[in-house]
């Protein structure tokens, strides 16, 4: 180094001066650079940081001291030049980079008397200048991936400081990546199980291989082992690297092959190119021989990146063929090299729903390529797996506001189409497209909204409105931006709907059958008939009126009587079944709505017969307080007809089913009565010890309950020749040997009787074919029916008639019961010379089937 002379002070101060302003401050840290030698700076204390100078500049002389304070108070102002420089990494020591002293305009013989140097902020000094030759060269070796990791540009940054005058310059040294790192993957070996049964065509996700270099020194291709059963199928994923699949060409015989070994090579893009290899053992199972199948090869998703951990990304799905536990699936992630998607996404293994696992940068990453596998849970699980590209974006992030300026409610169920319900306006506070708004109904319902102007709208009535079927409407209006995705937003809108009287009350029944029994007390309830109106309030209030009406010249309202507000019915008289069996009447329901409306019903009363009328002897036996004899010979035969009673009943049914008993006083045993013919036969012969007067009592009692009776006395006296029974009562008329002409008539009119009865017959039978049981109304025509032992029935429509042949007497009497209402069945059977009267009556209360037998003694 050249020696410096003395130099006067003024003079040093003068050019100090001139220089101060070429010292230069360190870019890197709290530094200046004075005559080759870095004195700290304390820009909270500047007289401490020049002290601290002045003391490490103890080689230099005393005297410039205080000239290089001088020279420290223009540091603030200096300028400064820019320059840059490329360089490969990894070079020699001592390779040139640059020449500084051209760049600079500085000849090289001054290099030396400026004292340039070079500064950095780094940990090593990667390079330094060649005062000699003003080249600066490389001091220390340079790993660009050491340096600048995952970064596509390198650059360092380094200062050249010159003194006298001081000056520093900035110089960018670009480091150029060099193929120096071979492409690795993350394991050594791979395993690998491929059912037998696998198809070919079948794919398999391999692991990717990591190279440090970039650009075209990073992987750019793979290459695998040759063998019979397996391709490659290379893939270029653009910015997100290579990517291989492995490909079944042929079926496997895991028989012949267990164990396949395959070498996996990676191959960068340098000059010469590195490679890599993984070992691959791919393990041949079989079973389970249908593999699971996502929806889609490739699910694509955007997320913003302000998404809330746990919030839903996405769901994929897969299906499997199989049956029972290898159509399980689970889903996982599949690590490929370095970048472990489980840090980022959490896939919940069973339902294959993707949720976003922590905050999501999208400066760190504007985009995952992701591999999601689904494999089943057989005892060989087979497997497969889909690509997930997740873009992260910023997004929409305010939901438009809904909210109702005015609400008419409730609206009148009759409103016309058109009618305002309420006024709604949507804001949203962004701005341009994801501030504009759509406002819609969701579901179905009588409203539609009508835009007025931009967010303004109405809610208007778009169809009829039935309060009886819906009396409140939950109106769900959603509002949706035009963001990118949009953002929406949901209001529940409570429309009441009011009544209005368009309902007219409705009785259960357009005919209602009531039954009451006769001699009932006036002024009881006999039946309560109500009506319904499905409106509200008055509209429902149901009001019941009698529409008069007259029945045999008689007015309804002399009858019955109809409460206005219950609908109870109440007689208004004592109904006697033999004056009247049923009439019928109208009563109307009106509601008290504004106009009323009414409707009416028709209500059919049946008097039910009670047994309240006692049986009557006939002729000859009626007369009252007279002495009925009869005379029988001595010489009688057992079973001789003595004489026969006849009674009738007013009531009907079982009331006025009569029967017939007899009581002898001094219980001789010589007479019987028919219990239903009332015929009076000996049981015997006569015997000497038989009296010759036998006073019998015959009690004719009716069915009814309690029984009513009546009672004939008769005198039945046993004489010994057949010329004295002569009684005032009985008129034998001689027998005529010649046909007469009454004989003649008589004939006749049985003949037309019966040919008529046959007709009429034979017409009930063919329209009883022709016509269905449900064909027949109430009041159908009258019907006869026939029976086994040769009697018949005659039934209209309220009424039927049994008409019943004695069997027990050598005469043919006709005897009609009158049946009440409802119809009734009845049936005469003859059985082993009995006469068995059976009748079935159906009552109105469904009450039991009651029998009556009555058989020969």
């Amino acid at each position: 180094m050249k020696k410096r002379e003395t130099l006067n002070p003024t003079l040093v101060l003068t050019k100090t001066r001139e220089r101060c302003c070429s010292a230069k401050r360190s870019l890197c840290d709290n530094r200046f650079l004075f005559e080759g030698t870095i004195f700290p700076v304390d820009v909270r204390s500047d007289a401490l940081s020049f002290s601290n100078a002045s003391k490490m500049c103890s080689r230099r002389q005393e005297e410039y001291v205080w000239i290089r304070i001088v020279v420290l108070l223009c540091l603030w102002d200096c300028s400064a030049s820019h320059f840059s420089y490329s360089v490969s990494e990894e070079v020699n020591k001592g390779s040139v980079v640059g020449n500084i002293a051209k760049d600079l305009n500085i000849k090289v013989q001054d290099l030396y008397q400026r004292d340039l140097s070079i500064v950095s902020s780094y940990s090593k000094k990667y390079f330094d200048v060649n005062l000699q030759t003003g080249n600066l060269v490389v001091h220390d070796r340079i790993d660009r991936e050491e340096l600048c990791p995952h970064m596509a540009k390198c650059l360092l940054t380094i200062q050249a400081v010159l003194n006298n005058p001081m000056t520093a310059h900035r110089i960018e040294i670009n480091v150029v990546d060099v193929n120096d790192n071979s492409p690795a993957f993350m394991e050594n070996i791979f395993f690998l199980n491929i059912s037998e049964s696998s198809l070919t065509g079948e794919r398999y996700v391999l692991p990717i291989a990591a190279d440090s270099d970039m650009g075209s020194n990073s992987v750019k291709s793979y290459k695998l082992s040759q063998n019979e059963h397996f391709s490659l199928d290379v893939q270029s994923g653009g910015d997100h690297g290579m990517s291989a699949e492995l490909v079944l060409n042929t079926a496997l015989d895991r028989e012949k092959q267990s164990v396949i070994s395959l070498v996996l090579t990676a191959v960068d893009g340098g000059k010469p190119s590195r490679s890599g290899s993984l070992q691959i053992h791919v393990n041949v199972i079989d079973v389970n021989d249908n593999v699971p199948a996502f929806s889609k090869s490739l699910y694509k998703v955007r997320v913003k990146e302000n998404t809330a951990p746990g919030t839903i990304v996405l769901r994929v799905n897969a299906t499997d063929l199989d049956e029972g536990i290898n159509s399980r699936l689970t889903y996982s992630f599949i690590k490929r090299g370095n970048i472990d998607p489980s840090n980022l996404f959490e896939l919940n293994a069973e339902t294959g729903e993707i949720t976003v696992k922590r905050n999501i940068d999208y400066e760190e990453s504007p985009a995952y390529d992701i591999r999601v596998q689904a494999k089943d849970r057989g005892a060989s699980p087979r497997s497969t797996h889909a690509k997930l590209l997740i873009e992260i974006i910023d997004e929409n992030d305010n939901a438009p506001e809904i909210s109702v300026t005015s609400l008419m409610t409730p609206v009148k169920e009759d409103a016309e189409v058109g009618a305002v319900v309420a006024f709604i306006t949507v804001s949203d506070k962004d701005a341009g497209s994801n501030g504009v708004t759509k406002c819609t109904i969701v579901g179905s319902a009588p409203f539609k909204l009508k835009s007025n102007y931009k967010n303004d709208y109405s809610l208007v009535v778009d169809g009829p409105l039935d309060r009886e079927n819906i009396s409140v409407y939950n109106v769900t209006i959603k509002a949706t931006d035009e963001g990118n995705p949009p953002l929406s937003s949901i209001h529940v809108l409570t429309v009441q709907v009011a009544d209005v009287n368009d309902n007219a009350p409705k009785f259960t029944e357009p005919v209602i059958n009531v039954y009451v029994k006769e001699n009932s007390p006036v002024g009881s309830i006999i039946s309560k008939i109500k009506a319904v109106d499905p409106d509200l309030e008055n509209n429902a209030n149901v009001y019941y009126k009698l529409q008069e009406s007259s029945q045999r010249n008689v007015l309804t309202s002399s009858l019955i009587n109809v409460n206005s507000e219950t609908g109870e019915i109440t007689s208004l008289q004592s109904f006697d079944y033999e004056k009247l069996k049923t009439f019928q009447f109208k009563v109307q329901a009106t509601d008290s709505g504004v106009p009323p409306l009414s409707s009416n019903v028709t209500v059919n009363v049946f008097v039910l017969d009670e047994n309240d009328n006692s049986p009557s002897i006939l002729a000859p036996y009626s007369e009252h307080g007279s002495v009925n004899s009869e005379n029988i010979p001595y010489s009688a035969e057992a079973g001789y007809f003595v004489a026969k009673i006849r009674a009738v009943d007013p009531d009907s049914g079982y009331n006025a089913l009569l029967s017939y008993h007899l009581s002898e006083p001094k219980g001789n045993n010589l007479f019987r009565i028919g219990t239903s013919s009332g015929e009076i036969r000996t049981k015997r012969r006569m015997s000497d010890n038989d009296l010759k007067s036998h006073p019998l009592l015959v009690l004719v009692s009716d069915n009814g309950e309690p029984s009513l009776s009546a009672t004939v006395s008769i005198e039945v006296v046993v004489l010994e020749s057949t010329a004295d029974m002569q009684t005032p009562f009985r008129h034998v008329p001689l027998k005529e040997d010649s046909f007469s002409d009454l004989n003649l008539y008589l004939l006749i009119a049985i003949v037309s009787v019966s040919v008529i009865f046959l007709l009429s017959l034979i017409s009930l039978m063919a329209v009883r074919c022709h016509r269905t049981d449900g064909s027949f109304s109430r009041y159908s025509a009258p019907m006869i029916t026939t029976h086994p032992d040769g009697s018949w029935s005659y039934s209209k429509a309220t009424q039927q008639y049994d008409v019943c042949f004695s069997s027990d007497t050598l005469k043919s009497d006709v005897v009609v019961f009158p049946a009440p209402f409802p119809p009734v069945d009845a049936e005469l059977i003859s059985i082993n010379g009995t006469d068995t009267f059976t009748r079935t009556q159906t009552l109105p209360n469904s009450e039991k089937v009651r029998h009556f037998n009555s058989i020969k003694s």
